[in-house]
């Protein structure tokens, strides 16, 4: 085990943001590359925002997104995070040693830290050197009247007193660093080194507010995205391989992983990237798994429960799976085969209104019902011989057909979609579009 000791130190807001999300990734994967230590920190010492369920999220959503962390009270798989609500006589012995050295004071019951006004160097390993001046800098509330500490005090005192020797966080706490390094030195200790990661954007460039659409972790576990897939995505939001490959095994990014590739630009976040490498995930993933990762949505929408025979779910889904992106689609597209009521489309209801439709679907039903089998083969033989004989195209009965069994004039390709549906459920669409 290294000298390196990161931490993710996030607030209990009710949402796993993207940004914190990136933030806690990039320093597991900064942790895991050098053999070093990584550290959950719940920031809980607002108690009226801190919850029991916003915890709960937290930890919840770094499980989901496989990353673990190495210390906190517990053992084992039930090691728990720190939190600063139990540290408090930990901050009350800083405090009182700032007061002593004069370092800090009273003013209206609270406690005040005394920040220099000489100019300030932050040597960053992402953003390079900057300076700030620090001259109008006010004295900063390191405790409140109420007894309670504040964030500064906090980050500082348990960035210390856990050993931290990297500090990996996003760009906005940047101004917060000069704050941070005189507190360290009024303690009398070295600072960690500090690397600000560049901001998430949406796509139009404005930052990525906890409202704005794909911002929270909640929404990708909720429509069961594959975690694999958005964790690779989030590798990508200011870190690059340098090789222009997208697709990118945690392993392999863990090894390659460098603070000096990550970018200095701001990230731009691209939820239809990100569905578009799902939906790579997806085509990867054995059919089983994706009947596994969309069993809560089906059951939630009343097409497949644990009564379902699997492998006609997963046949159903096997349809689909090519062109597939969300497993949050597939209710609505496969509804039909689940069903025996199911909305009709205008387009394809129009198509059906059609004499010369319904004249197909006459000839259709029974060329169907004396097929020898109803696999896929042998269902396109009898229509193209149904075309041969009556001298029209295969299209006159595939788009009427395709109408009445699914209600769609799109869809997975139509004698695979009768080969899993099953020749009693298409004879009785069929014979109920033209009754």
């Amino acid at each position: 085990m290294s000298d390196i000791r990161v931490r993710f130190a996030p607030s209990p807001t009710g949402m796993l943001h993207v940004g914190g999300a990136r933030t806690a990734l990039f320093n597991w994967l900064f942790a895991r590359h050098g053999g070093g230590t990584f550290i959950l920190r719940i920031e809980d010492t607002d108690r009226a925002r801190s919850t029991e369920e916003a915890v709960a999220i937290i930890i919840d959503g770094l499980r989901w997104l496989g990353l673990d962390w190495d210390e906190g009270p517990g053992a084992g798989g039930d090691r728990g995070p720190y939190f600063q609500s139990q540290r408090s006589a930990i901050y009350d012995r800083h405090v009182e040693r700032l007061l002593a050295a004069g370092a800090a004071y009273e003013a209206e019951g609270a406690i005040r830290f005394r920040m220099p006004k000489s100019p300030c160097l932050v040597r960053d390993l992402i953003c390079g050197d900057v300076r700030f001046d620090r001259a109008d800098e006010p004295d900063i509330v390191i405790r409140r009247s109420d007894g309670s500490p504040v964030f500064h005090l906090v980050n500082v005192i348990d960035d210390l007193e856990m050993g931290i020797t990297h500090v990996i966080r996003g760009e906005d706490h940047l101004s917060n660093t000069p704050k941070h390094l005189a507190l360290f030195d009024a303690l009398g200790a070295p600072a960690p080194s500090y690397a600000h990661i560049p901001l998430i954007l949406n796509p139009d460039g404005s930052k990525m507010s906890k409202r704005d659409e794909g911002a929270s972790i909640g929404e990708y576990m909720r429509a069961a995205f594959v975690p694999e897939a958005v964790r690779n995505y989030l590798c990508l939001l200011g870190w690059s391989p340098k090789d222009d490959r997208e697709i990118l095994a945690i392993d392999e990014v863990r090894q390659r992983f460098d603070l000096g590739h990550v970018n200095r630009a701001n990230a731009r976040f691209d939820l239809k990237k990100l569905a578009w490498m799902n939906g790579q995930y997806l085509r990867a993933m054995p059919v089983s798994e994706i009947r596994e990762l969309a069993r809560p949505l089906l059951a939630a929408a009343q097409l497949a429960d644990g009564d379902t025979d699997p492998a006609y779910t997963e046949a159903v889904i096997g349809l689909f799976r090519e062109k597939l992106q969300r497993a949050d689609e597939l209710p609505a597209r496969v509804a039909y085969f689940f069903r025996d009521e199911f909305p009709i489309e205008p387009d394809a209801a129009a198509r059906l209104a059609e004499p010369a439709s319904r004249e197909s679907i006459r000839l259709l039903i029974p060329a169907l019902e004396a097929a020898a089998d109803f696999s896929a083969a042998a269902t396109e033989a009898t229509v193209r011989a149904l075309a041969t004989e009556t001298g029209r195209k295969a299209a006159a009965f595939i788009h009427p057909c395709r109408a009445a069994v699914s209600g769609s004039t799109a869809g997975p390709s139509l004698f695979h979609m009768l080969e899993v549906l099953g020749r009693d459920r298409v004879l009785a669409r069929l014979r109920a579009a033209v009754s």
